[in-house]
């Protein structure tokens, strides 16, 4: 992929007393008196709204919340985010409860240089979604040039992520929006090697064409989750009552054969009856996992064994946790697999966790910070990992 412009190529004049348009991703969880429970993603943003406003711009935003289905809904409104954003940033900032309207532009025209203004959600708008042209000129109405840092956001072709990129230029990356380029682009690109993947989740089949993508370029592909259980009945073991996609046991027998020793599967398996049951929890080998039991987390064994490949490792890049991490005892090969990335990235190592459960688990166990690089956006990352071109991103301005 050819690099974007960033915020950091534009020149001083380019921002100085202009409106930027900032598409971030505010999807963030509220509670049922509407405050917000995790401001993770706020804070993702910042380091791009404090560049622009030390650099004499007007600050407009444009995000998502949930899913609202193209009309207003109160309980989506982005209006306890404004409120959050103003104390992370120790500064007013206004909110207006609408997007494509004349009282929006209005708004963006008022704004003073270093003031921040946030509009209401985007999937308020019937065209959002559908990437519809005259709501991409209206969207562009409300800045002079446009700004991506929704990372979350940018495998999604909507009117806020796309449209508006081609009516407003320049249209450039934001910071957050390089750094997730960045490391995830010169992980596939010119890995410090060994480089070993992490793959998890319950489907083999929301991973296939990670798994087939990373395959060639890995020295090493550790696989855990419901998803090795599939693997496991390709190989002829017993599953038991684990969740298996019997319509993709031929595909997980064919990237065994392909892979050959690169792909490591779990050793051992904790099990239970249910989850429900979750006390009677035990480790069994993997080749012993009783008829009336389900595979629910790795076992001991495999969390040593990949802890022993991790530790070797230059760069790692982590998705999908290891079992039912909300359910303990299940969290334990994902707590794991998180402590062993913190223990290698404090060596050197490059650790990159790829966004959704995985990023949830690490943030869970108080481990961000201890990772090179936590993404921000599961769907998207996913989508890079897969070698898939992120509509949002391939919008933006290529760097001269």
């Amino acid at each position: 992929m050819a690099r974007k412009m960033t915020v950091r190529d534009l020149r001083e004049e380019q921002l100085r007393g202009k409106r930027a348009l900032v598409r971030v991703d505010f999807n963030v969880p509220l509670d049922a008196e509407r405050r917000v429970t995790d401001d993770t993603r706020i804070r993702a943003a910042l380091p791009t709204i404090h560049f622009l406003l030390g650099r004499g711009a007007c600050v407009v935003l444009l995000s998502h919340l949930g899913r609202p289905k193209g009309k207003p809904d109160p309980s989506y409104s982005l209006d306890p985010v404004a409120t959050r954003l103003g104390e992370l940033l120790n500064a007013p900032v206004r909110f207006v409860e609408s997007t494509d309207t004349d009282e929006a532009v209005k708004a963006t025209h008022e704004l003073q240089p270093g003031q921040v203004l946030l509009l209401e959600n985007t999937r308020f708008l019937p065209g959002e979604e559908r990437n519809d042209e005259r709501l991409s000129r209206d969207l562009a109405k409300l800045g002079d040039l446009f700004v991506n840092d929704a990372f979350g956001a940018a495998h999604r072709a909507h009117a806020s992520t796309v449209g508006v990129a081609q009516e407003l230029r320049p249209a450039v990356a934001g910071l957050l929006m390089e750094t997730e380029l960045d490391y995830l682009g010169r992980a596939l690109a010119e890995p410090k090697r060994p480089f070993i993947a992490i793959l998890g989740g319950a489907k083999i089949s929301g991973k296939i064409d990670v798994i087939s993508q990373l395959l060639p370029r890995v020295d090493g592909m550790l696989i855990g989750g419901a998803m090795a259980c599939t693997f496991f009945q390709a190989m002829g073991l017993g599953v038991g009552k684990s969740l298996v996609e019997p319509d993709r046991v031929d595909m997980a027998k064919d990237l065994l054969a392909s892979a050959g020793a690169r792909l490591t599967l779990p050793h051992d398996a904790m099990v239970a009856p249910s989850l429900d049951q979750a006390a009677r929890a035990h480790a069994v080998p993997r080749d012993q996992i009783p008829a009336d039991e389900a595979m629910y987390d790795i076992g001991p064994r495999t969390a040593d064994s990949f802890g022993r490949a991790i530790s070797i490792a230059k760069t790692v890049i982590w998705n999908g946790p290891m079992g039912v991490f909300e359910t303990p005892p299940f969290d334990a090969g994902t707590l794991a697999i998180a402590r062993e990335l913190a223990a290698a990235t404090a060596t050197g190592t490059t650790t990159i966790v790829g966004g959704g459960d995985s990023a949830a688990a690490v943030t869970q166990a108080g481990l961000e910070a201890k990772m090179s690089h936590v993404s921000t956006g599961g769907g998207a990352s996913l989508e890079f990992l897969e070698g898939k071109k992120l509509p949002g991103v391939d919008a933006l301005d290529d760097a001269r």
